[in-house]
């Protein structure tokens, strides 16, 4: 069986278990009144996959999966930088199942942009701001979770630039971010803006939203596929009332 082949398979797979371990939570099973995201978006759905060390036969499936796709989708990646914090324990599995190299990225506080970055550089010392090794010629590659807007890549690939010239390397390139799951809400196109290329296990919108079809209820997949055809429908009070109602009335 081919990658193109094998990957839908993976991917469901991996859905199913994300699901069942409620790292994909949903009003209809998990809260009724949905969630708040950090957009301030009402959103009837939500991921959250900081939790996946805890769960030891889900992150080996994981960074099996993640391991095997930047073989097949980035084989001119030779080192893997994981961006904290959720990026760190997947490049660690990554380079244990595929025997990848990797380092990570170290977390600023108070950094969401690449605007605060440069504010805070010049105020930050001499820390160093990647951890691993990084050579001379290498081909890098961003690893995390989750990808929405792309902001957090562009910080940590600021952070990569700094330590390469810190270290004063020489013809190294870091063009490709590599994620478990893209929200499909803006970051391919925020992140051809600066360069970059997504390669993503699970594309949700496209692929993912399919794949949950014989995992979620039918009236819990409609509500989701109908927010993320319009997320906007969905931000009137009146129209979180319904779907909680729903809810209750499973």
């Amino acid at each position: 069986m081919s990658w193109i082949e094998e990957k839908p398979e993976i991917a469901r797979r991996i859905l199913g278990l994300l699901y069942e371990n409620r790292m994909i939570r949903t009003f209809y099973r998990d809260k009724p009144d949905g969630w708040t995201l950090i957009s301030g978006l009402y959103s009837p759905l939500y991921i959250q996959l900081r939790p996946l060390i805890s769960y030891p036969e889900v992150f080996a499936e994981v960074c099996g999966a993640m391991a095997k796709m930047a073989m097949y989708e980035a084989p001119e990646v030779k080192r893997f930088i994981g961006i904290a914090m959720a990026g760190v324990p997947i490049v660690a599995g990554m380079s244990l199942a595929g025997k990848m190299p990797g380092g990570f990225t170290r977390k600023i506080e108070g950094v969401k942009s690449v605007e605060d970055f440069r504010e805070t550089i010049t105020q930050y010392g001499e820390h160093t701001l990647v951890e691993g090794e990084i050579h001379e010629g290498d081909t890098l590659a961003l690893v995390d979770d989750l990808v929405t807007r792309f902001d957090s890549k562009l910080v940590a690939f600021e952070q990569i630039k700094h330590e390469i010239r810190t270290r004063g390397l020489k013809d190294v390139s870091c063009r490709k971010a590599l994620v478990l799951i893209d929200r499909e809400q803006g970051a391919t196109q925020a992140a051809e803006s600066a360069g970059f290329s997504i390669v993503s296990l699970i594309p949700f919108k496209s692929m993912g939203l399919d794949l949950l079809k014989g995992i979620l209820n039918r009236a819990e997949w409609e509500i989701i596929r109908d927010y993320l055809a319009d997320p906007v429908s969905f931000q009137d009070r009146l129209a979180q009332e319904q779907v909680a109602l729903m809810s209750f009335r499973k």
